[in-house]
């Protein structure tokens, strides 16, 4: 089990937060095996997946040691517990609750809050949150609007999700986005539904290349501004 800073930084060296979906449990458990061929230790498994709790309880147990698991698209705290019951060491909102904000922080995990506007962002993080997801960024400016927030915010770990594909991965980082969430781009449904997971495997490593790259140019191999904020 890592602790809540070690999971912090992990998900800021790598740079990208897989959001599996998938129409069955192997569906998702495919997608998870696949981007960690592709050189992603991280997934965020969806509470729309058929089973959800129990693919997270079998990637806890059986990739545990290499692979970091959370849940995604939890609404509420009962949810939340048993998420982490299960074995997520992340939790993922698409909005705000702060009453799983604050059952997260209590729990000593990594909370990914779901914002949108600067208000909804600024509470997110007052109510101790360890990165704000900005769903859906594509559909309000991408890039655009995390530089135009990181102006006023630049101590908000950010991580955009929406409107992220290998066309934007070097404009969002040079916006400012801490890492990025990343869904039907790089799991595609169907990849999953013929059974390929080479096409998603090859996905991953193109979005880690990209990553690469943007922060060279950068000049930074991650975010190291956020790094060092506790």
């Amino acid at each position: 089990m890592m602790t809540k800073q070690e999971v912090r930084e992990l998900i800021l060296e790598v740079g990208i937060v897989p959001v599996v979906r998938g129409a069955s449990a192997e569906q998702a458990m495919m997608a998870v095996e696949a981007v960690y061929l592709g050189g992603i230790p991280i997934v965020e498994i969806t509470m729309t997946v058929p089973g959800a709790l129990g693919v997270i309880r079998e990637v806890a147990r059986t990739m545990g040691s290499s692979v970091l698991v959370g849940a995604g698209t939890v609404l509420d705290v009962v949810t939340a517990q048993r998420c982490l019951e299960a074995g997520a060491e992340f939790v993922v909102s698409p909005g705000l609750d702060l009453p799983t904000i604050e059952f997260a922080r209590k729990e000593e995990k990594v909370m990914m809050a779901g914002a949108l506007t600067p208000t909804e962002i600024i509470t997110a993080w007052k109510a101790g949150a360890d990165f704000v997801k900005i769903f859906p960024c594509g559909e309000v400016g991408g890039a655009r609007y995390i530089k135009a927030l990181r102006g006023p915010l630049p101590q908000v770990r950010m991580v955009p999700t929406g409107g992220v594909d290998l066309s934007t991965v070097a404009d969002f980082m040079r916006a400012g986005a801490a890492a990025l969430g990343v869904g039907g781009e790089l799991i595609q449904a169907e990849a999953l539904k013929a059974g390929r997971p080479g096409i998603i495997t090859a996905n991953a490593r193109r979005f880690v290349a990209a990553v690469k790259e943007a922060r060279a140019q950068l000049g930074t191999p991650k975010e190291a501004a956020f790094a060092t904020v506790s």
